[in-house]
């Protein structure tokens, strides 16, 4: 596959700064592994690998994220999503490549500056949450600034602060076995952001939980990310959550990396049949915005104004009441271009 497949970012998530990047990051599993691990990069092969006897867990990954930027990882499971992403924080040690922060390898850190690393630039949530049993609410969201040495007092006013911040006020003397299991998943929330993360890692976080508790919990992570920007590596094996949530979306088969790229784009134009499968059941006009339809500003005639990052299934009720093409704003206000009706309503029943 090319590398335009690979690598096709909006024009937005381009624009940013590189704040993560992963070149040729391999995870291979079983005797000899160190060995393959050596080998010149054009010789770890699939080939090289099935004859070795091995399991490449990740597969040569490659790409880059920006600063800010919501990056999906997902996949069916086996597919290498877990696997990766403890490789990006050396929680799992990669066979070969490189991991880059701000361009510097960490997989070339030693034990201190790497734990140095993950307690004031790293924040991560789990699938389970691992909370402290024996410490309340207020004591787990404030355990991260204790091991670095911050004063209890204000350890545990900055803990109050994002106890509150996740919906939490009033149960910071709690203890894990009195919550709800979306109450502690949202303790892990709060704790994982309480050194103030540059880079905030999430590991299937909400697959534990029920359908409603899950969309409250994706909403907040949405909300979290407006107040204040991360750089997020989200897992999941659920489409409609990395839909909903991600800049860009990885999608893994095999420990490989097959497509990365827009939810638009992966729905649009899949790169193989495996992720035209993938996404079959999508509807576009979820994932195709405004602005990938409309064209330039043609004066008046236009009938109603909409968002041009806004999904086209967001504008229905627009489209419905509209007698001719819609005006196109950007966050603004200001008009940018005009969107034909027609043209929208035969994406939105595309997926009817």
């Amino acid at each position: 596959m090319s590398e335009a497949h690979l690598i096709s970012p909006s024009k937005a998530v381009e624009a940013r700064p590189v704040a993560l990047e992963a070149k040729g990051v391999w995870k291979v599993f079983g005797h000899g592994a160190g060995a393959f691990g050596q080998l010149p990069a054009s010789a770890r092969t699939p080939e090289a690998l099935a004859s070795a006897k091995l399991v490449g867990a990740v597969q040569d990954a490659t790409f880059r994220i920006g600063r800010g930027e919501v990056f999906v990882i997902m996949g069916l499971s086996g597919s290498g999503k877990s696997t990766l992403l403890r490789c990006l924080t050396r929680l799992i040690e990669p066979t070969a490549g490189e991991v880059r922060y701000d361009g510097a390898d960490i997989l070339k850190l030693g034990d201190k500056p790497l734990v140095e690393l993950r307690r004031r630039r790293m924040g991560m949530v789990f699938q389970h949450f691992a909370l402290l049993p024996n410490r309340t609410v207020l004591g787990n969201v404030a355990f991260p600034l204790e091991v670095q040495g911050t004063p209890r007092a204000e350890a545990e006013a900055r803990a109050l602060e994002l106890i509150e911040t996740v919906g939490l006020k009033g149960r910071e003397g709690r203890f894990p076995a009195e919550l709800s299991g979306g109450q502690q998943q949202r303790v892990g929330i709060a704790r994982s952001l309480t050194t103030n993360p540059e880079f905030w890692f999430l590991d299937e976080p909400f697959s534990a939980l029920d359908p409603l508790i899950r969309a409250d919990l994706q909403a907040e992570v949405l909300r979290l990310q407006k107040t204040h920007t991360r750089t997020v590596v989200f897992v999941t094996h659920d489409l409609d959550e990395a839909i909903r949530i991600a800049d860009r979306i990885a999608i893994m088969e095999g420990g490989r990396i097959v497509q990365i790229g827009t939810p638009e784009e992966l729905v649009t134009r899949p790169a193989t049949d495996y992720v035209r499968r993938f996404v079959a059941k999508v509807s576009p006009a979820r994932v195709v915005r405004v602005s990938s339809l409309m064209g330039p500003f043609g004066g008046g005639g236009v009938t109603a104004a909409v968002k041009a990052d806004a999904t086209i299934s967001e504008i229905a009720p627009e489209l419905v009441t509209a007698t001719g093409p819609l005006a196109v704003v950007d966050p603004g206000g200001r008009q940018i271009g005009s969107l034909d009706r027609q043209r929208a309503l035969a994406t939105l029943a595309a997926g009817a």
